[in-house]
């Protein structure tokens, strides 16, 4: 199952820089927001430090909707800096609060992906539980019953003695790619459950995606 996949727009260090829309209508704080030359840097815990036009640097709460200025913390007005980290996230300028930027581990693209993901995944690349996917190898048709943390090159196969990195038939798809475990719906009990099916470790390469799911 495919999925909308994030596009980071600014680079990993950036500059202050103004935005530009027409914002002839637009209160006082909200045109600066968009105008004035800022740098917004995502922290972790949904915080991003904003370098602003005057050489200060404020930490935005975008969880609690707070900013260390003193127009929020003083005035408790919503400031330009609160108003310049929704606008950056929104636009996919920076990560939004729960993701980080980094290469996916399939795709090797650049993406935002959960800030608790030990191997960095698109949701592009990403499978869940129930999506169909065709084995690249045999062309034979699998459910995914989970997508692991694991990398194929960590992952014991004790039935084949090897790793899933090394198993033959693995041969030439990356071996830090996460592991996705599936079932084979269409063999064995036609009545069976997918938590009583055997389950397969695969490398994610080696699977493609299908736009459809099984319904449990």
């Amino acid at each position: 199952m495919t999925h909308p996949a994030y596009t980071p727009a600014s680079s990993d260090t950036p500059s202050r820089r103004p935005l530009s829309p027409d914002t002839g209508r637009l209160g006082a704080r909200a045109a600066r927001a968009w105008t004035e030359p800022m740098a917004v840097r995502p922290l972790e815990r949904g915080r991003y430090a904003v370098d602003s036009a005057s050489g200060a640097t404020y930490v935005v709460d975008l969880f609690a909707g707070t900013c260390s200025c003193p127009d929020h913390e003083i005035r408790g007005e919503r400031c330009k800096h609160l108003r310049r980290v929704a606008i950056e996230v929104t636009e996919r300028r920076v990560p939004p609060p729960g993701r980080r930027r980094a290469d996916c581990a399939v795709c090797r693209r650049p993406s935002f992906v959960p800030e608790s993901a030990s191997i960095p995944i698109c949701d592009d690349c990403r499978l869940e539980r129930g999506d169909l996917a065709t084995d690249r190898e045999t062309g034979d048709t699998v459910v995914v019953y989970r997508m692991t943390d694991e990398a194929a090159s960590e992952r014991y196969v004790e039935a084949a003695d090897c790793t899933v990195a090394a198993y033959p038939k693995n041969e030439g798809y990356p071996a830090d790619d996460p592991v996705v475990e599936v079932v084979y719906p269409f063999s064995g009990d036609p009545d069976a459950d997918i938590e009583d099916r055997p389950r397969y470790a695969f490398p994610r390469s080696r699977l493609a995606a299908r736009d459809e799911m099984l319904i449990e």
